[in-house]
């Protein structure tokens, strides 16, 4: 439990030995907690927005603020501790015990309140801006998807953060939607974006599981089709597209950034795809576009034999546009953003169909090529055996 309300802690198992001597961790007394950060009235949706806001934490707060939220959150969720008290061996357990317990008798609105007040002082504006939705209730009418219009700009943020953002069939389809509306309102560009530590992990190989023997051509046949929709709505998304690669990236992440007007990444970032490794080939038109931006040998180590390419040497081989600091990525990135968001709307779209248009038809010929070939490979021995490979050396770590 403690794993998954403390995305940014992992587990507690850094605790020094001077703190499970002392037979608490340093925790602030009820009142310090109280007064933590900025005062404010919070509801049942501020605490869910805070939980999260946590999942974009990036650095690790240190085990007391770990602690301090953990206690706060378990305050505000069940009340005053009530749990059995563990055994003194016991040095994780016993350290999240104790701040609990310190805690006392705060009520769950403080404790709410506080946690609140903590998390905010913890993660970035910006960062705290990505699971911001539009007025519209766009968070209502995607599962898998935050979209969001505002400032000219249209967020659409990829938004399963617990599976590294991996694209389930149902993201491809909202996916699609997203860019169909996001291409006819009044924003002047869209932007690509993951929600949490990755950009995305590339497809969830889960839409592999339930595909029978009797079943595997036809999920074939339709996993092609989808792809190809898929594809073609970036080839034919009318307005500057900007990817901003906030963590890892993979597979068919990776392979449609050429399709991008501008790709910002954070320093952190990496970039596979490992399509030989799992039977399969390129798609996303990468086996156009790489070889175009990166020259061919450059683009057969990534393509062909798996290379992943570090932030710095995606930009280097034109694949990325620019490279940020972890720590100011974000603000860095929607200052510029939002500075493009006010040039003229039509002047941007027109310019780019000038530069984008005359290579629509090729670009289209490359996807519909790719997805046939995907479609041969998915329903191969060669391919079904790496799958099944991959989930058996999963389930064994």
């Amino acid at each position: 439990m403690a794993a998954t309300l403390l995305t940014a802690g992992r587990r507690l198992l850094s605790l020094t030995r001077a703190n499970s001597r002392a037979g608490h961790a340093v925790v602030s007394s009820p009142q310090q907690l109280h007064t933590t950060g900025a005062a404010m009235q919070v509801n049942a949706g501020d605490f869910e927005k805070a939980k999260e806001q946590l999942k974009l934490l990036k650095t690790d707060p240190g085990n007391e603020v770990k602690l301090k939220l953990y206690a706060l959150f378990k305050q505000a969720t069940e009340g005053p501790c009530n749990a059995p008290k563990p055994g003194m061996m016991d040095f994780v357990n016993k350290a999240k015990w104790d701040a609990w317990k310190s805690l006392g008798s705060l009520s769950k609105d403080s404790a709410e309140e506080t946690y609140v007040n903590l998390v905010s002082s913890l993660v970035p504006p910006e960062s705290s801006r990505q699971i911001e939705t539009s007025s519209t209730g766009s968070q209502h009418k995607y599962e898998t998807l935050l979209v969001n219009t505002g400032n000219n700009i249209t967020k659409i943020i990829l938004n399963r953060p617990e599976k590294k953002n991996a694209i389930t069939t149902k993201m491809y389809n909202e996916v699609i939607q997203a860019l169909d509306e996001a291409g006819k309102d009044d924003s002047v560009l869209t932007v690509l974006t993951g929600n949490g530590d990755y950009y995305c992990s590339g497809n969830d190989l889960n839409n592999f599981a339930n595909v029978s023997l009797d079943t595997k051509e036809k999920s074939a046949r339709d996993g092609g089709v989808l792809l190809e929709r898929f594809v073609s709505s970036f080839i034919d998304f009318p307005k500057p597209l900007i990817a901003v690669v906030n963590g890892p990236a993979v597979g068919i992440s990776v392979t449609l950034l050429g399709l991008f007007d501008i790709v910002y990444a954070t320093d952190r970032a990496t970039f596979h795809a490992p399509f030989s490794q799992l039977g399969q080939s390129p798609e996303g038109c990468s086996s156009y576009t790489f070889p175009k931006i990166m020259g061919h040998s450059k683009a057969s180590e990534v393509l062909l034999f798996n290379k992943k390419l570090t932030a710095v040497e995606a930009c280097d081989l034109g694949l990325v546009t620019e490279v940020f600091p972890d720590s100011t990525f974000q603000n860095q990135v929607w200052a510029k953003i939002n500075d493009y968001a006010q040039l003229p709307r039509q002047s941007l779209a027109f310019s780019k169909q000038m530069m984008r248009g005359v290579e629509k038809e090729k670009l289209h010929a490359v996807n519909s090529q790719e997805c046939e070939r995907l479609v041969e490979r998915w329903t191969s021995d060669e391919c079904m055996n790496a799958v099944l490979s991959f989930f058996q050396k999963k389930s064994n770590l």
